[in-house]
């Protein structure tokens, strides 16, 4: 820059200037949260171990005498561990729902 006049070297200093900015601001903006649920967010939100071990627990105690007690002490330590609604029962076979505020999951379970 030894040889341009004043006038020039100002005008390169604001192009880089200029061009350091677009390729910030695109930084920030490619960082930033997208508002809204994409598929791979939504795949990778599914509790499935938390399902797995809820229905594990609600079909290995289905034959308990005391289901009753069994799905109110299943729906208190799912939703304060967990943060889930779930609750079960029969109509032509088992019922299950589960309900964490972003996933719904139900299921009818049949025994043969």
């Amino acid at each position: 820059m030894a040889r341009l006049n004043d006038d020039a070297q100002w005008i390169i200093l604001m192009g880089f200037l200029v061009s350091f900015s677009f390729f910030f601001l695109a930084l920030v903006i490619n960082q930033s949260t997208v508002v809204g649920q994409t598929t791979a967010e939504s795949v990778i939100e599914f509790p499935k171990n938390d399902i797995r071990d809820v229905r594990d627990v609600i079909v290995r105690n289905t034959t308990v005498s005391n289901s009753t007690e069994i799905n109110s002490d299943i729906t208190v330590i799912s939703l304060s561990r967990k943060n889930a609604v779930v609750y079960y029962g029969w109509s032509d076979g088992l019922i299950i729902h589960y309900n964490n505020g972003v996933t719904v999951f139900n299921e009818n379970w049949t025994h043969i």
